[in-house]
């Protein structure tokens, strides 16, 4: 009767799994992201305004909703740019004020 041995896998070097690249990707963008602070606190005020404004939000949502209807997104560069020059903002600020208010107010919206 023939006798089996079990044999070990050759060593292999290190190889980062996909889940510990993404936690290292993640921690090497929150060190980097320190330094964007302040740009996160200038978009506060923006933010609040629409969580004490709950009938702006719903404007907001109106207007992505017509957005969609006539085959645009709501995320798309023009809606930016105009949201941008409504409200007075930054494209970025108008950028995070979008994605704020579809994610909290419609969630339909595209």
């Amino acid at each position: 009767m023939p006798t089996t041995t079990l044999r070990t896998p050759p060593a292999r070097p290190f190889r980062f799994r996909r889940g510990r690249a993404v936690a290292l990707g993640l921690v090497c963008l929150g060190l980097a992201g320190l330094s964007g602070l302040p740009a996160l606190r200038a978009a506060s005020p923006i933010l609040e305004e629409v969580k004490s404004n709950p009938g702006k939000a719903r404007a907001l949502c109106s207007q992505f909703k017509a957005l969609n209807n006539s085959g645009q997104q709501a995320t798309s560069q023009a809606a930016i740019a105009q949201v941008a020059r409504q409200e007075n903002l930054s494209p970025m600020d108008a950028e995070i004020l979008i994605t704020y208010v579809i994610g909290l107010h419609c969630p339909d919206v595209r």
